[in-house]
């Protein structure tokens, strides 16, 4: 190398380590031409050690970040101060590779999770942009990421820029990353526990009027307790101290999560923007670990026999031939409905417990015997479908008649009686009543809409012959398939506390306060927890085919309790008053004997 080439070689080197660093790290980044901005700025050099920002800056100068592109910026970053991330994976599988959409999420810490998600979502998605807090604007190398606004300043002139970015960003198909609250979590006395402000609509308008699909996304942790003490003293302190605690963050793990993203259409049964939100911000919540609690682990699996064999198709037929001719309740094509006891039918009753444990192991309720059967079936009537065609009962439902039933034994007669306490004042006490419950439909008819038809064609048929019951009650259960906080959702919405009843073994559900408060405060409509059930599940299953019967049919809903004899499965106690059900359900069930049934009187 020539000495020119050295000289100017050592000039170059002289030049980068002079270079005055692309980002001001500093208050005084802040300070105007007013006179304000000049005090701040005479101010800021003290302020920024005493609010950790000066410590800011000597990692920002000791670690090179200057002029970094802005996804290695970041990264570097989060290394430099420890921070690792877990089960992203898991939430960018949720996301769209491609198109519009909306991520929401909670805001614990205050600055660190919108370099996160920057980060994470732009390495999935080149298109990101996250809405953020002007004070990330002091890191030039990632401002990119960013659309700014102001919290602290509601109607500032930048506040209306950010939201015409924000709409145009999203109608453009791009990813576009909201922190509704706008500033970080803080202790709120009267839920006494660390979360967001009030949620910004603005996420949910962008949504509404775009058409876009919302993901809430759940960020792990929060702040120390000396933060939140100080914040309960002056609101301001928690501004205050947000640079200091980026450095508490020293080995930190910060999990990421989320249920399903939701589309439009889902948020169309909640009435207005405001109940929209809360949605979107109970679907974060949710997710928190704290009250994630899930089912016991079930050892009954590994314990299971193998489901017996088929009954002899010509015995069942045998059986229904000799049935008298009003125990033949309806044909429909070439299906029949039929009721009897085990003492008339030994061998269709066979066949139904052994369709019944089948059909309920492939929901994890089965009872691991060969046959789903124990005393109840010699004194219940099953009422059943028969495929003439295929040879086949392809569904059923185990009726007890409570007052014909109590009368040899008292309460002990009825199968529910072992899941509830049943006062004199309950329903099954005071008059005649269908004790419904063990109904299945085989799964190559569970899509098809006439077998449920049918059997309620059939109970509506039985009735009619017997118009001296007029309430059913039973249970709808609620499988181990769904997720802990699916069951403790739908016991909190359904449930309105009965006189008359209580469980033996209680269901005990655990959910977040928000999610808790979000239930006492509003009425969810049945499409409503149908959403909020199905963004919850992995699967995106909905809220029980039975349930949304019953409901229909005007059921009230009592109590939940745990079926000890049933896989330890949740069963949701209601009643149904099928004179007071919607006339059209009447017509369809009743048909023309819904007038004489009506008219009954004891």
């Amino acid at each position: 190398m020539s000495s020119s080439q050295v000289e100017s070689t050592l000039n170059s080197i002289d030049s980068n380590t002079n270079a005055k660093p692309l980002s001001h790290i500093s208050l005084a980044a802040f300070s105007s031409k007013t006179t304000s901005g000049k005090i701040l700025n005479f101010f800021a050099p003290m302020l920024d050690r005493l609010l950790g920002i000066k410590k800011l800056n000597n990692l920002y100068v000791e670690q090179n970040f200057s002029g970094l592109d802005k996804q290695e910026f970041s990264e570097k970053l989060l290394d430099a101060l420890g921070v690792s991330i877990l089960s992203a994976d898991n939430v960018l599988k949720k996301i769209p590779k491609t198109g519009k959409c909306i991520v929401v999420c909670n805001h614990p810490y205050g600055m660190v999770e919108g370099v996160i998600i920057a980060n994470l979502l732009t390495n999935y998605r080149n298109d990101t942009k996250v809405m953020a807090n002007i004070a990330l604007k002091v890191f030039k190398e990632i401002n990119d990421y960013f659309i700014f606004a102001n919290p602290l300043k509601p109607q500032t002139a930048i506040n209306s820029t950010a939201i015409k970015q924000c709409y145009r960003h999203v109608e453009d198909d791009g990813l576009l990353v909201i922190f509704p609250a706008g500033r970080v979590s803080f202790y709120q006395s009267e839920q006494k526990i660390i979360t967001d402000g009030h949620w910004n609509r603005l996420a949910v308008n962008i949504a509404d009027k775009t058409q876009t699909p919302i993901l809430p996304i759940f960020i792990s942790g929060t702040n120390s307790t000396l933060f939140h003490r100080l914040g309960r003293i002056y609101y301001r302190f928690r501004l205050l101290m947000l640079a200091r605690k980026i450095f508490k963050l020293q080995n930190h793990q910060i999990t990421l999560s989320a249920n399903n993203i939701i589309t439009p259409k889902q948020l169309t049964p909640f009435s207005n923007s405001e109940m929209k939100n809360n949605l979107l911000r109970i679907q974060c919540y949710l997710n928190d670990q704290q009250y994630l609690k899930p089912w016991p682990q079930d050892d009954a699996k590994a314990a299971m026999s193998p489901v017996a064999e088929k009954t002899d198709s010509a015995l069942i037929k045998y059986e229904l031939e000799r049935l008298p001719e009003k125990q033949h309740l309806l044909t429909f094509k070439h299906y029949g409905v039929y009721y009897g006891y085990q003492a008339q039918i030994p061998n269709c009753v066979k066949e139904i417990a052994r369709l019944r444990e089948l059909t309920f192991r492939d929901l994890d309720e089965g009872s691991g015997e060969p046959y789903d059967t124990d005393k109840f079936d010699a004194t219940y009537m099953h009422l059943f479908i028969y495929d003439q065609k295929n040879n086949q009962i392809t569904g059923a439902y185990r009726i007890g008649q409570t007052d014909i039933l109590q009368k040899q034994g008292g309460l002990e007669q009825l199968y529910l009686s072992q899941m509830f306490n049943f006062n004199d004042e309950f329903i099954n006490q005071q008059q005649p009543c269908l004790e419904m419950g063990r109904s299945f439909i085989i799964a190559s008819e569970q899509k098809s809409y006439h077998s449920l038809l049918l059997l309620w064609k059939g109970i509506g048929a039985y009735v009619c012959q017997n118009p001296r019951y007029r309430t059913f009650y039973g249970t709808v259960s609620l499988s181990k398939q769904y997720d802990p906080r699916s069951v403790a959702i739908m016991e909190k919405t359904m449930v309105k506390a009965s006189a008359g009843v209580t469980a033996k073994i209680a269901f005990i559900g655990q959910l977040h306060p928000e999610v808790t408060q979000f239930i006492a405060q509003n009425t969810i409509e049945l499409e409503g927890l149908s959403t909020i059930i199905s963004a919850i599940e992995e699967d995106g299953k909905d809220i029980p085919v039975l349930l949304k019967q019953y409901h229909k049919l005007g059921a009230n809903f009592h109590c939940m309790a745990i079926d000890t004899n049933f896989n330890q499965t949740p069963g949701l106690l209601l009643s149904v008053h099928l004179p007071s059900a919607p006339e059209k359900l009447l017509k369809l069930y009743l048909g023309d004997n819904k007038a004489e049934y009506l008219a009954y009187k004891e």
